[in-house]
């Protein structure tokens, strides 16, 4: 047990801390599709020389710095939409120096591990904590020289790193490289263009508090009237007063639209933004808000009448109940979704898992227990060496999406989720629990196990089962010790009370008035069994027995006793 690591502390996630919701634009015209595309080609351009700006700063960008980009951008659309550019383009800086730090992470974890390997005799094999010499000679060599572009890597990113340089493409890395590999994703280099030009578009605006309908620069009215401020050199296109133009269709929000419209006749900020998706053909308003942190439940609370715990895999989430002292009940449960396809089909598919046992967990009032994992460090050739069929399992998991989706649709539905250390689930969950809730009609598999020791462990409870009691008529029934029970359970030791019922001539064993008195009852190792017992001697009348002559074969009495006069 010295080896285990220590294990962190069960505790209640937070909810989120914002809501988007979006819907189709239907009915736009051509001219308006026009319109769109040059407003947004047009904040583009300007959100792509400000993110210039920003990169080339580096470091030494200050808040004049940032007063100097806003008026220059202000000139050539609106201060709303200055205001706009620059906040994306901070959120975009920002976004790029954390995924720069962990990839100086993943380059250092996977310097140290090939350093140990090749540190050690070829041949040698590892343990479960460290991982052994590579196999070969030809191993050896390929790895001495990936080591050597490991630390290259490192050293050039260390060096951007304390620049402030970053590297940042605005439309996205994978769309750019796309570029050069047409045939393989099936695109035209007009369709291939038509993504990119619009990925690159800017259509968003920030909202303001205390502003008609919470925006002034995308306006959307309670009857769902979408209108747009021109920036200035775009003004020649306007069809409304004051610069502004006003689409043809009409929009409504169908998930959250209550909160939405809540919202924007009390004037409170509501954020707007308009995407063209080029596959489909069409035009989406994405809304969104910032909501007050959830009142997280008390641990104690929300596992105070059991819980559901739930193990993720790659294809299907396994679950199995649980109450309050630990025990399964009923039934494992089961919710498969399949991650191929597109990202829409991939998003779809755990929405619907999610919304299956969400649903579940409600109508039974019981809170849900999950690992929290994160497979950032785990997915790296380095770590795993030649185990690729592990690595592309661990790449597989959605543990972000899912925990992000989880907690959106949970907190809607006023359901806790308790996070848990993943640590030892499915090994000691298969072996403390797979096999014991085994039978003819009910075969768990070890992720089934694995959910009950997440349970457990949200539970506060070890993972162990209790020892099973020792046989019948030795001490109580079996059964009944491998049954969790309350730590101020008074007896929960001891043996069963008598059971009422109907008054018989006739007790059954263990059920009597000496039950618990385990001295009284004539087992092995009590006194009851060591006490003198006086037996009565036979009468003078008959004499004293004489034995006879043993057996020399068997050592036995030949036959049995005889009289003497």
């Amino acid at each position: 047990m010295g080896g285990l690591r220590e294990l962190a502390v069960p505790f209640v996630v937070p909810g989120p801390s914002g809501v988007a919701v979006r819907t189709r634009l239907k009915g736009l015209t051509a001219a308006d599709e026009t319109v769109l595309r040059l407003i947004g080609d047009h904040l583009g351009s300007l959100a792509s020389r400000d993110l210039k700006t920003r990169c080339v700063a580096g470091l030494e960008h200050d808040g004049e710095a940032w007063a100097e980009r806003k008026r220059v951008l202000t000139a050539e659309s609106s201060s709303r939409w200055a205001g706009s550019i620059t906040k994306a383009t901070h959120d975009q800086w920002a976004l790029a120096r954390r995924g720069q730090l962990a990839h100086i992470q993943s380059l250092e974890a996977g310097v140290r591990t090939v350093t140990q390997r090749l540190s050690l005799p070829v041949g040698q094999k590892g343990s479960k904590k460290a991982p052994g010499g590579y196999h070969s000679k030809q191993e050896w060599f390929a790895k001495s020289r990936r080591l050597h572009v490991l630390e290259g890597r490192l050293q050039a990113v260390r060096a951007d790193r304390e620049a402030g340089m970053v590297r940042v493409v605005r439309g996205g890395k994978r769309l750019l490289n796309t570029r050069h590999h047409l045939q393989q994703a099936q695109l035209t280099e007009e369709q291939w263009r038509a993504r990119w030009q619009a990925g690159r578009r800017f259509l968003a605006a920030d909202g303001e508090s205390g502003k008609r309908f919470g925006n002034e620069t995308i306006r959307v009215t309670p009857g769902g009237e979408v209108s747009i401020k021109l920036p200035a050199p775009l003004a020649h296109l306007a069809n409304a007063p004051h610069g502004r133009y006003v689409l043809p269709c009409r929009v409504g929000f169908a998930h959250r639209g209550e909160q939405w419209a809540d919202r924007i006749t009390t004037n409170r900020a509501v954020a707007y933004r308009i995407h063209e998706d080029v596959g489909r053909g069409r035009w989406y308003a994405t809304a969104s808000w910032t909501i007050p942190p959830a009142q997280t439940v008390p641990l104690e609370a929300a596992r105070a009448g059991g819980l559901v715990g739930v193990d993720t895999n790659a294809d299907h989430l396994a679950a199995w109940r649980l109450d309050a002292h630990g025990n399964p009940v009923g039934a494992p449960l089961r919710f498969d979704y399949d991650l191929t396809g597109t990202a829409h089909h991939r998003d779809a598919q755990l929405r619907h898992a999610l919304i299956r046992l969400l649903h579940w967990a409600q109508r039974h009032h019981l809170a849900i227990a999950v690992e929290d994992l994160d497979f950032a460090t785990e997915k790296t050739r380095e770590k795993h060496g030649r185990r690729k069929r592990f690595r592309e399992l661990i790449s597989g998991l959605p543990t972000s999406r899912l925990r992000a989706r989880l907690l959106s649709m949970a907190a809607e539905l006023g359901i806790p989720v308790i996070a848990v250390d993943p640590a030892y689930t499915s090994r000691w969950g298969a072996q403390h629990w797979q096999r014991p809730l085994t039978h003819k009609t009910r075969k768990p598999t070890r992720h089934h196990a694995a959910a009950v020791a997440i349970g457990r462990r949200a539970l506060g409870h070890p993972i162990r089962r209790r020892t099973a009691p020792p046989p019948a008529h030795r001490s109580d029934e079996q059964g009944h010790r491998t049954v969790q029970a309350a730590p101020v359970a008074p007896g929960r030791e001891g043996t069963r009370p008598r059971i009422p019922g109907p008054r018989t001539r006739s007790v059954r064993a263990g059920r009597g008035a000496n039950a618990g008195d385990q001295n009284a009852q004539h087992r092995s190792g009590r006194p009851a069994e060591h006490e003198l017992r006086e037996q009565d001697s036979f009468p003078q009348s008959l004499g004293t027995v004489t034995p006879l002559p043993k057996n020399p074969v068997s050592g036995r009495p030949r036959n049995t006793p005889k009289l003497s006069p």
